[in-house]
């Protein structure tokens, strides 16, 4: 899996990213372009804000055993997987606000590098190592890039 942490990574991310447009249309999936660039976001919204509340004790465990390893490990996902509540964006969104606060989340979590995330708690599944922090943001995008042809 590429390295989300390497800046030559996240450039070509960001040309891809770039690539989209307001008009852009999923293969696969019911969101448009924009509101996929804003479910995009809430990985990093996890991180960066405190914008979502942290699932209790008993929710914690329970994606620790049954999600966690879908979301950190090399697999890439299955088209139309369902996905957590607060990733689901149904209302509209503005593409081009999504996709600059997409483009400014890579750029810190690269500048932030893989020291800063390695063993850092996750919103919902506990410490990840900073391989699994890569793949938990690198597939993600990934996938949903993908979805949009780009």
């Amino acid at each position: 899996m590429k390295n989300i942490f390497e800046k030559k990574v996240v450039d070509e991310l960001i040309g891809r990213i770039n690539k989209l447009t307001p008009k852009s249309t999923g293969i696969w999936g019911k969101m448009n372009v924009a509101q996929m660039l804003a479910h995009c976001n809430v990985s990093y919204e996890m991180v960066f804000t405190e914008k979502h509340p942290k699932p209790n004790g008993p929710m914690k465990l329970m994606l620790k055993l049954f999600v966690k390893q879908t979301v950190v490990n090399e697999k890439p996902y299955k088209k139309n997987s369902r996905t957590a509540p607060a990733f689901l964006i149904v209302d509209e969104r503005d593409f081009e606000k999504e996709k600059k606060r997409l483009i400014d989340h890579l750029i810190k979590t690269q500048e932030l590098g893989e020291d800063y995330f390695h063993n850092k708690e996750s919103h919902s599944f506990g410490p990840l190592t900073k391989t699994e922090w890569n793949n938990l943001f690198y597939k993600h995008l990934n996938h949903h890039l993908e979805q949009f042809g780009v």
